[in-house]
């Protein structure tokens, strides 16, 4: 076991943790380095600011909600990445028959749903859920909140903030919207999604819908941002059997389809900024 190297820069005298790794994982130890006029030492920590994670020569960050706050909304003026980024996340066959309905969605049913962030012990999570079994192609899903538009939805975002509220609690007005993210189309279901990131800065217990939601599937920041835990995996839906899946592994569940789709433009632009 030994310190992995890394290239870590700072022109405040920041604090950032670093990590262990063996042959196929990652340990976090509490060892900081300081960003000294005498150069890099190792002391205990005293903030845990920020968490350097290295998976197979590869770094990812992850700060404590504070700063996390204070640096997301960098993403308010990036591009998004639309289908750059959902396509590496698309089922087997998936690209193909996304490509050919692109100009045929105006029969779609609209949905909004809402990336949630919010601190937990002090570091970052994302909310995410697990939706009840019942006859529908989602079913037993891992999903955001959210759901289909209502006739006193003024948008798609108010959509968004209403179904997160039915589902788990959030009151709208406790919730900073971020950035509209690239809608998702679903074919199974005919839903056309639009998801937001959100910041729930100042988090209550979650009340799950008990008619919605089967379970709360709190994520941390540093799972969702390390690579190990995207994979390939052979599933049968409702509508396809032994298909390749690419996958989020995280909490224990396999997340794929149109959730991992836009959980890959949210990493995707969390790099960028964090």
């Amino acid at each position: 076991m030994a310190f992995s190297s890394v290239s870590l820069n700072s022109s405040s005298g920041s604090e950032m943790i670093l990590s262990t790794v063996l042959e196929s994982s990652t340990v976090i130890v509490g060892s900081v380095v300081d960003f000294g006029t005498g150069g890099l030492s190792l002391h205990p920590p005293k903030n845990n600011n920020i968490i350097i994670i290295v998976t197979k020569g590869i770094g990812f960050t992850s700060m404590n909600f504070s700063l996390f706050s204070q640096q997301i909304p960098k993403i308010k003026n990036l591009p998004l990445l639309g289908v750059e980024a959902h396509f590496k996340m698309a089922p087997e066959g998936r690209v193909e028959e996304l490509r050919a309905l692109k100009e045929d969605r105006s029969k779609a049913k609209k949905a909004g749903v809402m990336a949630l962030f919010y601190p937990k012990s002090g570091y970052t999570h994302l909310l995410l859920i697990l939706r009840k079994t019942y006859k529908g192609v989602h079913s037993n899903q891992i999903a955001f909140p959210g759901g289909k538009v209502e006739l006193d939805d003024v948008d798609l975002k108010a959509t968004a903030l209403r179904e997160t509220h039915e589902e788990v609690g959030v009151h709208p007005k406790r919730v900073e919207v971020i950035k509209q993210l690239s809608e998702v189309y679903i074919p199974p279901s005919n839903f056309e999604v639009q998801p937001f990131i959100g910041l729930y800065a100042e988090p209550e217990p979650f009340v799950i819908q008990p008619s919605e939601v089967e379970a709360l599937v709190e994520v941390s920041l540093i799972d969702f941002m390390n690579d190990a835990n995207v994979n390939e995996q052979i599933l049968s839906t409702s509508y396809a059997k032994n298909i390749a899946v690419p996958a989020f592994k995280l909490n224990g569940y396999t997340v794929w389809g149109a959730t991992a789709m836009m959980l890959n433009e949210v990493k995707e632009l969390l790099k960028q900024v964090l």
